[in-house]
């Protein structure tokens, strides 16, 4: 995987704990939100997993946020 790669998909973890932060959620809160264990909220965040399109889309739902704040 090219090193680009690596590095988007940190910075889209990077921004949805962002917009967690901002609208004062704790990844437990923002899962149950969404669907979503609080361990794979962490998993987006940093990183270690990536979320698909309807994640992505139910996170920016969630979180109030247009869906290319995210990305």
């Amino acid at each position: 995987m090219p090193d680009w790669v690596a590095t988007s998909r940190r910075a889209i973890g990077a921004r949805i704990r962002t917009a967690r932060l901002d609208a004062q959620l704790s990844q437990v809160q923002l899962g149950e939100l969404v669907g979503r264990d609080h361990k794979t909220i962490h998993r987006f965040e940093t990183a270690t997993s990536v979320p698909n399109l309807a994640d992505l889309l139910l996170i920016a739902h969630a979180l109030n946020v247009p869906l290319r704040d995210l990305l």
